[in-house]
């Protein structure tokens, strides 16, 4: 794209970012609902599956006017997302030289999406909107110094490319990208000497990365604020991390399938949905529509890309939206904390189910751990992945974590435990993502509606 066509999108784009989550609510809900029809719309005319979907179901795209003609549409399988995804892709003039992306494949099994060119320049002004708490919460510097560990082939890395190729813009980031797969010294040096005011990288590399710091009594330049996406850092984590640090930490929901979801304010109590940038919905295992409050599977609606169309597809995330308002003053929805994946919960023998949650709880407060994973092979077979110092502490932790997992898992469960100096080191160079448990059984998938 040309550099300065690139650079009017962005700027066109940009006014009135700031104050667009602090919108009247009839207001807010005029934007999303007209982007609604505008991308149903455009999906009908341009996208195969919405195409035959609306024809075969006699569908008149212009009667869905807004979100509620929206949720009654059907979900998407995210499996006939992955083996086709050429039936989701828009045949329109504006998709052509859209950038393509694959999923993390956190459960094996990446998928790919296209994002059209204008959209994806689009996504910086929108990244104003999350800027706001960011600035507010490192004493109001305009841009920041920002580490952000990844991994080299992220799609992070490829859209910060992009933005580089595409736009002339008089002000950028102050960022520096460290590799997420480098020597824990190494990491340390960067964060010394680059003295970042934010610090980002994915949840649970921000976790054992932090123990690991306490357990080897070494010592970074403290940053303002520590920033984590793509996974959960549970509260407890979060608030000894800034009682350790003195950093605040901030949150952003983010996927290949929709760049801006949700993202942490100050007051830091839930994800701000960008309601009219992606629509998204709670709904329970049978696909109706949760309660406030009630967690249930993540069903998200991308309303600006215009080359993979997702209309009610779901994440495959279990969280809540909240029925309280935030005390920040923003009107955008709040989205609870992600609680966890729907494929990663475990089936005990007599039909109940655990969630990770219930694995966090019990090992949460064994500080010798420095990360763990738990992996189901069978019913009552179980393999139990411990990160320590050494192996001697890992014995000590060893002995404990069964104790404590035991009444969960069963009495009769088998635990094979061993020793990983570096755990998820395979994960994370891969797809940057480590998870912590694993269900490798295939009916624990969520069923369909």
């Amino acid at each position: 794209m040309n550099r300065i066509l690139g650079t009017l999108i962005v700027l066109t784009a940009l006014p009135g970012q700031r104050r667009a989550p602090f919108l009247p609510r009839p207001r807010l809900d005029a934007r999303r609902d007209a982007r609604i029809r505008r991308i149903v719309a455009y999906a009908a005319r341009t996208v195969p599956h919405y195409r035959e979907l609306f024809a075969r179901e006699r569908i008149d795209p212009r009667d869905v006017r807004g979100a509620a003609e929206l949720d009654a549409l059907p979900l998407l399988d995210p499996d006939d997302v992955r083996r086709r995804p050429e039936r989701f892709r828009s045949d329109s003039r504006r998709a052509r030289g859209a950038l393509a992306f694959l999923t993390s494949g956190a459960t094996g099994r990446p998928m790919e999406i296209h994002h059209d060119q204008r959209s994806v320049l689009e996504n910086i002004a929108y990244g104003e909107r999350e800027r706001a708490p960011l600035i507010a919460l490192t004493g109001g510097s305009f841009r920041p110094r920002e580490l952000y560990i990844g991994y080299e082939t992220s799609n992070f890395r490829k859209v910060t490319a992009f933005y580089a190729a595409a736009t002339r813009l008089p002000v950028k980031p102050r960022r520096t990208p460290v590799s997420m797969v480098m020597a824990f010294d190494d990491i340390v040096a960067a964060v010394n000497e680059a003295k970042p005011d934010v610090l980002t990288a994915y949840g649970s590399f921000l976790d054992v990365f932090f123990r690991t710091l306490v357990a080897r009594g070494a010592r970074i330049h403290p940053p303002k604020v520590v920033m984590y996406m793509g996974e959960a850092l549970p509260a407890d984590r979060r608030a000894w991390i800034e009682e350790t640090l003195g950093a605040r930490v901030l949150s952003r929901y983010c996927a290949t399938e929709a760049f801006k979801i949700g993202y942490f304010c100050e007051a830091r109590a839930g994800f701000h949905v960008h309601e009219d940038l992606c629509h998204v919905r709670v709904r329970r295992a049978d696909g109706s529509l949760a309660a406030a409050d009630e967690p249930g599977r993540v069903v998200i609606s991308n309303l600006v890309n215009h080359a993979t169309v997702l209309l009610n597809y779901p994440m495959g995330d279990v969280a809540a939206l909240s029925s309280r308002a935030c005390a920040c003053g923003r009107t955008h929805r709040l989205l609870t904390e992600i609680q966890g994946r729907v494929e990663d919960v475990i089936r005990l023998p007599g039909g109940e189910t655990l969630h990770p949650r219930a694995v966090w709880a019990a090992l949460k407060d064994d500080r010798s751990i420095l990360q763990y994973q738990l992996i189901q092979h069978d019913l009552g077979r179980f393999e139990l992945r411990l990160a320590t110092l050494d192996e001697e502490a890992f014995r000590v932790a060893r002995d404990r974590a069964e104790r404590a997992l035991l009444p969960l898992l069963g009495a009769d469960a088998a635990i094979e435990a061993s020793w990983q100096a570096d755990l998820g080191r395979s994960e994370r160079e891969r797809s940057g993502k480590f998870r912590a448990v694993q269900s490798r059984i295939p009916a624990i998938s969520a069923g369909r509606s």
